[in-house]
């Protein structure tokens, strides 16, 4: 990991940059792809998946058969891990939810908001060199709570043409209602398109490789949302020379083995510990099943050094950290003054991990800076807030007054007719 001491702010931007190709690297193959899906359909995803997932697939569809056969291979062990997890998961989003807002806005006026459910959603699960099984959760454990009525996953196969047998238990035991075996650019597509076996739906969710990301945000142009630009993970730890070296390595090399373009951060206002830290990420690194992974990774991370809290807080507020992690004594300081974070984890027994899986929140969250303006993923996510009101004879009385000044102000004489011609009536 690069070591970099006491950095000028205007070098910041340089520093910080991401690991990623820019989309202009990118996005002409996404935008073949799409082009393509939408064209061909089922033919285009035949042809995308024996291209780049190596197998001839005869249906996309997953069936009730291979589910039973997931379900029969996953360990008791695990299942109860699983179940578990959801548990907690569900809890946290449960008590999310809100309840009808009313007011009387002005005297016979009465507006109010409710949420309803978004009807489709697409879920997309990575697949690749790590099934993300607890993504499933992530995903449709919130939408089976908001209610939402179609649930449609999509997940890149195996080579034996298969997704991984977790990633279907989840599926199942979250209440997704369709599983197909596709993946990367050509499942957004699908999803955004719809085909003769694979649903359109109105919202994508999911995170997945720089060229899923760029996907996701040509499918709004075709009139699909999406949660957020997710794409490589990254994680920011703030630590002082009192926190422990050796969980600051774990938690950085945690995030490290997600992909070769993931970006792990340490800011600090110790050179011991940043020393220290060092030390511990190459000893555990040598161990790590997926190291060369993670070895690329950390090529593009960096251990800072920034000489006080004030600015070490300035700094991680222009980075907007995916994952970030508060291992200072004064805590507090960077717990009220962050600004820009997906998800926060305090204290030295707080893993990133924690949130990764079990304790509740929510996995999904936005990267590459976008935790400036998104919210990671939660319960209102899969809602829509619409609005209401009810107007009385008094009511638009003590109001229609207003509402002819503006309208004829703005010079839509229409606007103020539909409302003179009421009040000439209630005369």
């Amino acid at each position: 990991m690069q070591i970099i001491n006491n950095p000028k702010r205007s070098d910041w931007s340089e520093i910080l940059k991401r690991p990623t190709q820019t989309v202009d690297d990118i996005e002409a193959k996404v935008i073949k792809i799409f082009n393509e899906v939408n064209l061909n359909g089922d033919e285009a995803i035949k042809k995308y998946t024996l291209q780049f997932d190596g197998i001839d697939l005869k249906s996309n569809e997953v069936t009730t058969n291979e589910i039973d056969f997931a379900i029969a291979h996953v360990s008791d062990e695990l299942k109860n891990a699983i179940k578990a997890a959801k548990q907690n998961i569900e809890v946290f989003h449960e008590a999310q939810k809100t309840t009808k807002v009313s007011v009387e806005t002005a005297k016979g006026v009465i507006c109010w908001q409710e949420k309803r459910p978004i009807e489709k959603i697409g879920l997309y699960i990575p697949g690749g060199t790590a099934p993300l099984f607890s993504t499933v959760l992530m995903l449709a454990i919130p939408a089976q709570i908001a209610g939402c009525k179609e649930i449609v996953l999509c997940s890149p196969p195996n080579k034996q043409g298969a997704i991984a047998p977790e990633i279907l238990y989840a599926a199942q035991l979250c209440g997704v209602t369709k599983i197909f075996k596709v993946g990367g650019i050509q499942a957004i597509a699908s999803l955004t398109f719809g085909t003769d076996t694979i649903p359109k739906v109105y919202k994508i969710f999911g995170p997945g490789n720089q060229f899923v990301t760029v996907a996701k945000q040509l499918a709004t142009k075709y009139g699909v949302a999406i949660d957020m630009p997710a794409g490589p993970s990254e994680l920011l730890v703030v630590a002082d020379e009192k926190a422990n070296a050796s969980y600051i390595a774990s938690d950085l090399l945690s995030q490290a083995e997600h992909g070769t373009d993931s970006q792990v951060i340490l800011v600090s206002t110790s050179h011991h510990l940043i020393k220290e830290v060092s030390e511990q990420v190459e000893k555990q690194l040598q161990v790590l099943p997926r190291k060369a992974i993670a070895e690329k990774s950390i090529s593009n991370s960096k251990l800072i050094y920034i000489e006080n809290d004030a600015l070490s807080l300035q700094l991680i507020n222009e980075y907007g950290p995916e994952h970030f992690i508060i291992c200072t004594e004064n805590e507090d300081f960077y717990i009220n003054g962050v600004a820009n974070a997906g998800s926060v984890f305090i204290g030295d027994y707080t893993p990133e991990s924690a949130g990764d899986y079990a304790s509740g929140t929510n996995h999904t969250l936005p990267t590459n800076g976008f935790s400036k303006a998104y919210s990671g993923v939660n319960l209102d996510s899969f809602l829509k807030s619409m609005t209401f009101q009810k107007i009385s004879k008094e009511g638009l009385k003590n109001i229609g007054k207003t509402i002819e000044l503006m309208a004829e102000a703005e010079g839509l004489q229409a606007h103020k007719n539909a409302v003179s011609i009421r009040l000439k009536d209630l005369k």
